[in-house]
């Protein structure tokens, strides 16, 4: 008599199967969607080509080889920060999903890092990779060690990802995840500055000025690898070879902190919300303190103002973005200004970045947007909503854009080009709330709340990237007072330049005033949808 002995699917190909159909099935939910991913994968495609065809242009140069080991060290520091914030929607990197499962960490390790190979980012950083190698590479011996080095690292940049990810989860789905949300967007906003300040030093010194930081990243996981290739090329069979073994121990040590983290994360309560509900501490010290609420208006449009505010201040992901626009906004004209381009006018990077917070002015309510529909019943009802919103971020923004522009003026010393510079900055400000308004009411989306890695809903990219568009209309809304300011130089007439500062102020504020209006009975007719679409998520 035969017994068949029934075998359970490996683990690895369940992840690996899962990954699969969580894209498909994602692709499948909307057309907008398809066609968001299909560009984000040519666009992606096509600059890798481009960066393999530059890697593979260096070969030979005498300091490619630093190079290749620091573009690997910036490709893992990518891969710990980027997906953190900007996963692009991979529910796999929450692994709070997979609690309730009888599951044994190192299996689950094995299976999430296979399952990690899956996607555009993976295969962006292999060809870089790979680039990287060819580059490097000289002999037979190097060809052999870079085998293992791009596998390695490629390894080591996925187990990063994920050990941070799994460390950080339950911050960045709590409400205590705002921290890391304010601090993320000081990382970006300085990081992004600082990178383009390098790489232009870069494209001044040459890579020759690189080696001194390559003699010490090269001993980091994973640029021990790349080095590995180029001492391979160079006869160095023993650095080769410890190269390779300090890129393995790094990774052997991020696959032990991923495996201690998911196990803490399987069976430790969430101490982010033990507790919360039964103290009510933070109630009574509240009690009777009005703070910013005194200094509001009465009535609705206070009341709007001042809840408009806490989402500033509590919402770790409207946070993030008003940390990031601030950011953004000083150090644009700071750092240029620092590289010798001392113009006045990358201040109107302030503005722009703060007016863009005006667009989707409801995504942050999520369902919660019942009780604002509650109060709307008439246009008059919903241009009162629209106008207190506005005038909460224009509380923040004016004073903010006056002061980048001031400081920029100061640190430049062209302070002749002050009043015309703060005029079109306010007159810009103004056209992104009106047209911030009417994209708000036309092409809302909901912003997830029950995870820290989405900031649209799955389906409603296309909608965020079309409501986006409405920033260039803005821009070009400013068309008469820019037209003005050049009539006015070409004219000669630089003693009326100030002129421009009290028109663009009045524009600003009549810009603004008319797209709230036009907003306000388009509100006030699409309640309904609105509810649906920021109840998405």
């Amino acid at each position: 008599m035969s017994t068949a002995t029934a075998t359970a699917p490996s683990l690895t190909s369940v992840f690996v199967r899962l990954k699969l159909s969580l894209l498909r099935n994602g692709l499948r939910q909307s057309s907008g969607r398809k066609a968001v991913w299909i560009t984000s994968l040519v666009l992606v495609a096509l600059f890798a080509a481009l960066q393999l065809l530059g890697l593979i242009a260096l070969r030979g140069h005498a300091h490619v080889g630093a190079m290749t080991v620091l573009l690997t060290v910036v490709l893992a520091f990518a891969w710990a920060v980027v997906p953190l914030f900007f996963p692009g929607g991979d529910e796999t990197l929450d692994p709070t999903r997979l609690v309730m499962l009888p599951l044994r960490p190192a299996p689950l390790v094995r299976g999430l890092l296979a399952a990690s190979l899956v996607g555009i980012g993976p295969g962006f950083t292999l060809v870089i990779l790979v680039g990287a190698v060819i580059a490097t590479a000289h002999g037979a011996a190097a060809a052999a060690v870079g085998v293992p080095a791009v596998a390695l690292a490629l390894l080591v940049c996925l187990a990063l990802a994920r050990a941070v990810a799994t460390a950080n989860v339950r911050l960045l789905t709590s409400r205590r995840g705002r921290d890391l949300a304010l601090l993320s967007g000081v990382v970006i906003a300085v990081g992004g500055q600082l990178v383009n300040l390098a790489m232009r030093e870069l494209g001044g010194l040459g890579m020759a000025r690189l080696e001194p930081v390559a003699d010490v990243v090269r001993w980091i996981p994973p640029g021990s690898a790349l080095d590995a290739v180029r001492a391979a090329g160079d006869g160095a069979y023993g650095r080769a070879a410890t190269g390779l073994l300090v890129t393995a121990l790094g990774l052997a040590a991020l696959l032990w902190w991923w495996g201690q983290s998911l196990t803490k994360l399987m069976t430790a309560p969430d101490s982010s919300t033990l507790g919360a509900a039964s103290t009510g501490r933070d109630t009574a010290r509240g009690a009777g303190r009005p703070g910013l609420a005194a200094l509001l208006p009465a009535g609705r449009t206070g009341a709007v103002m001042h809840r408009t505010l806490r989402y500033i201040w509590r919402d770790p992901k409207t946070k993030a973005s008003w940390v990031s626009g601030l950011a953004v906004g000083a150090l644009v004209p700071v750092v240029n200004a620092a590289q010798g381009m001392s113009s006045i006018w990358f201040a109107l990077f302030a503005p722009t970045m703060l007016g863009l917070q005006m667009y989707n002015q409801f995504g942050m309510d999520g369902s919660a947007f019942w009780m604002v529909l509650q109060t709307i019943g008439s246009p008059r009802e919903a241009y009162a909503e629209l106008r207190a919103r506005a005038l909460a971020l224009g509380l923040i923004a004016v004073p903010y854009v006056a002061l980048v522009v001031t400081g920029t003026a100061a640190f430049t010393g062209k302070w002749w080009q002050w009043a015309e510079v703060l005029g079109l900055s306010l007159a810009l400000l103004g056209t992104l709330f009106a047209t911030g308004a009417v994209t708000s009411v036309l092409a809302p989306y909901s912003v997830p709340q029950d995870s820290g890695f989405k900031n649209v809903a799955p389906g409603q990219g296309a909608i965020a990237w079309f409501g986006m568009l409405g920033a260039l209309v803005g821009a070009v809304l400013c068309a008469p007072l820019v037209g003005l300011d050049i009539w006015l130089h070409v004219a000669g007439a630089h003693d009326a330049l100030w002129t421009l500062l009290p028109a663009g102020a009045a524009y600003g504020a009549l810009a603004a005033l008319l797209g709230l209006r036009a907003a306000a009975p388009r509100l006030a007719s699409r309640l309904p949808e609105i509810l649906t679409a920021v109840s998405k998520g």
